[in-house]
């Protein structure tokens, strides 16, 4: 990109690929639509999500980063934050931060009538790993951005 021009967020196209998650995680996102603002602009040292989760839908599976920070800002709605065995009611201007490696596995859910939309900023530091408590899955990210899934016992999917 050249020189980058202003573009309203909610222009930015939707990817056809839901979820970088096998099944059968993946289509758990299905009432999830996150448009990637971060790499419309090729960003490289972090990224920028507009999500919006649709009544009943989840942010991700309830998880933690090893190495990468997350922060959250509310824009409207009033998603449920999952921290551990802890449930909180955001609203509009709240916001919320992970730091890797440190504090509990995480995730929203849109347990109100109404969609959720949120901005979600996340670095984009290599050798990432994402444990998830809950469920039979491991991540990794390797050194060309892309992900790595394999079950706990260390089973491709």
């Amino acid at each position: 990109m050249s020189s980058p021009r202003p573009i309203s967020a909610e222009e930015v196209p939707v990817p056809s690929k839901k979820s970088n998650y096998p099944e059968p995680y993946a289509s758990l996102m299905n009432g999830r639509v996150k448009r990637k603002l971060g790499d419309l602009f090729d960003l490289k040292n972090f990224g920028v999500n507009l999500t919006t989760l649709a009544p009943g839908s989840t942010s991700a599976l309830k998880h933690q980063h090893s190495r990468q920070d997350e922060f959250v800002y509310i824009l409207s709605g009033t998603p449920t934050l999952v921290y551990g065995s802890h449930e909180y009611v955001l609203r509009p201007g709240e916001c919320v931060g992970f730091r890797a490696g440190e504090g509990s596995a995480h995730h929203l859910l849109n347990r109100s009538e109404n969609p959720v939309t949120y901005l979600e900023i996340g670095d984009r530091t290599s050798g990432d790993g994402v444990v998830y408590p809950d469920d039979d899955i491991c991540a990794q990210s390797e050194a060309d951005g892309t992900w790595t899934f394999t079950h706990k016992d260390g089973r491709h999917y």
